[in-house]
This record gives C-alpha cells, sequence and structure tokens, in this order.
C-alpha cells in the first residue's frame, strides 16, 4: 500500500511516499481501507517535532479515518467488510490514517453517518470528538448559557458553535470580518473581529459587564492569558492548545472559575452522540479545501500558514475513486 512516511522531524518536505507493507488486523482489530483523512494543527506538530519522545522514526501519522472495513481480525463482532466506518486512530500509539489501509481496535470505530460523505466524515473525528469533550464532558455547557468560542471559522471552532447551538446556549465567537456570514450560518449569535477590537472589551459591553459562562479557547498564548477577564462568576475555561507561558490566575481565582486542558480520547461513545446531531441536522462539517495523499505536504504547508484563508478543514482524498466529485483545492 501507499503511505506517507515522515523520515525525519522538520517542514512538511519530511513526508516521502512510499510502498510499505499492508497491516493485518489481530483480535479486537479491524482492517479499514481509508477513503478519506484529514490535516490538524496536531499533525503539523506531531511533524515538525513538537512530541518526539512520542513518535518513534520513521512513523506514519495523521489522526482522522474514513473508510470501509476491509476485513475483521478475530473475535470483532461489531464490523464485517464492507462496513462503512469512522474513527480517530489512537494517538502515539502506532501507526497512523496517511496510508491507503489502517487498523484499529473495534472498540474506537463508529459507523459513519450515512447523510456524510467519506470526506466530510474524516474532517470531524478528531475535531469532532474534541469539541465533544471540550463543551459537554468538560466545561458541561447547559442550556441558557453563554459561550465564547475562540477561532469560530477553524477546524475545531466551526464545530464548537454548532455543538454548543445544539446544547442551547447563546454562542460569542471571535472570527475576521469576512467569516461574519460563515459564523452566522453555523449559529453563531455575536461577533468578534479580533483585528480590530480587544475580545475581553467586546464582550464585556455585550454582557452589560458579566463575562460569559464558558470560554473554549482554540488559539493559546495570550487569548488564553486573558480569558479570566471575560469570564463570568463560576465560569469554566476549556482549552485545547498547550500551555506557553505562565498564567496569571488571580482573576481567575476571584471568579471561583475553572480551568479544564483537552487532550482527547478516543472512544466510539462520543462518535455515536456526533452522529446522532447530524441525523437530526444540527451538525454538518465543512471542508475548506480537499488534497490527494500524494500533496500532504502541500496541505501541511497551507494549514501551517497563519493567512491560509481557511474555513473549516483541510481534507486529503487517500481514494480518489471515492470521491468522484472532489479535487484539489
Amino acid at each position: 500500500m501507499k503511505a506517507q512516511i515522515l523520515k525525519s522531524f522538520g517542514g512538511p518536505e519530511a513526508f516521502e511516499l512510499q510502498d510499505v507493507a499492508m497491516p493485518v488486523p489481530q483480535a479486537g482489530q479491524v482492517l479499514v481501507r481509508v477513503h478519506a483523512t484529514s490535516i490538524n494543527p496536531l499533525d503539523y506538530q506531531v511533524r515538525r517535532g513538537d512530541y518526539p519522545d512520542y513518535v518513534p522514526l520513521p512513523a506514519i501519522t495523521g489522526h482522522d479515518v474514513s473508510g470501509v472495513v476491509e476485513s475483521v481480525g478475530p473475535g470483532v463482532t461489531s464490523f464485517v467488510p464492507g462496513d462503512e466506518v469512522w474513527y480517530t486512530p489512537q494517538i502515539f500509539d502506532g501507526d497512523g490514517s496517511y496510508a491507503e489501509y489502517h487498523v484499529a481496535s473495534e472498540k474506537i470505530i463508529g459507523k459513519k453517518p450515512a447523510s456524510l460523505s467519506h470526506l466530510e466524515a474524516a474532517s470531524l473525528t478528531l475535531v469532532g470528538g474534541t469539541a465533544w469533550e471540550a463543551l459537554v464532558v468538560r466545561a458541561g455547557l447547559r442550556v441558557g448559557e453563554s459561550i465564547l468560542i475562540h477561532g469560530g471559522a477553524g477546524g475545531v471552532g466551526h464545530v464548537a458553535i454548532q455543538l454548543a447551538k445544539a446544547i442551547g446556549a447563546k454562542v460569542f465567537t471571535t472570527v475576521r470580518e469576512d467569516n461574519f456570514e460563515f459564523a452566522q450560518s453555523l449559529g453563531a449569535d455575536v461577533l468578534i473581529d479580533y483585528t480590530k477590537e480587544d475580545y475581553v472589551d467586546a464582550i464585556l459591553r455585550e454582557t452589560d459587564g458579566n463575562g460569559v459562562d464558558v470560554i473554549f479557547d482554540t488559539i493559546g498564548g495570550n487569548t488564553l492569558a486573558k480569558s479570566a477577564d471575560a469570564l463570568a462568576q463560576l465560569g469554566r475555561v476549556v482549552s485545547i492548545v498547550d500551555i506557553a507561558q505562565p498564567q496569571n490566575l488571580i482573576e481567575a481565582w476571584g471568579k471561583n472559575a475553572s480551568y479544564h486542558f483537552v487532550f482527547t480520547r478516543q472512544n466510539r461513545g462520543k462518535l455515536d452522540e456526533l452522529s446522532t446531531l447530524i441525523e437530526r441536522g444540527q451538525l454538518r462539517p465543512h471542508v475548506g479545501a480537499v488534497y490527494s495523499l500524494a500533496d500532504i505536504p502541500l496541505a501541511h504547508a497551507r494549514l501551517e500558514n497563519p493567512d491560509n484563508g481557511l474555513r473549516g478543514k483541510v481534507v486529503i482524498a487517500v481514494d480518489p475513486s471515492a470521491h468522484p466529485a472532489s479535487a484539489d483545492s
């Protein structure tokens, strides 16, 4: 099978497309023909060497799969060949999804929602699971509460807006003005152009000085550092970004705030919950660009560029025959 091999840590050129042996499913495992995968910030962080102790080289990386079951190992009862499935491979535990085939435990695999294409499904497994864990499991977002979602036009952010609206929250989000219409189409109630206005000032103005109940941080840095200033009493901050600097938590302490840091875990349950929202028409991923398996280096370079002009996710059509209408963009 073809696979993109990460030979060394570094830039996008560190990948090399090679022929490698197809994996064989063991007891409790499923072999999947990968129709699509996608690119996440975690992917380029791994590639550039942010987690060298967890990624022995050479490696097949990648963290999203949508495809079709090719075969199953002994003891598998949930799937049969021909089933359409989606999942996030175990992070830092075995090969990833930048390949034509992938093997995984049946415990982390879900049935792909029938209404989603493989490209759409592959765009959602990691970011959808992350948003679910952040908003539902950690923040405990409730009906009638308010939430600020940083980066609402991004891969995780555009899913989080829809999830928050499905829960019944009032959604504030930071996006550039040219993404206002996109964010509104997802359900955002209040839009803040972070290039023109400090988000803390905007939140305090829009909430009569009370702040929001939950802040979901997908940006990090100074954005996370100032979050407590825009938080309501008993508010919660959830971040999916590495802490790169010390945090001053005096303001958070005064508001009885709680902070949560999410490195998402893999399980079928979150995928099933997302499937329910998709079936109800409350969640739809947005594919911003499509590349081929051979062009993964180009896809990495584009996502890593802060001025990439993307909305939603960068997706990889691993099996071109499964996506007759797709094209590189």
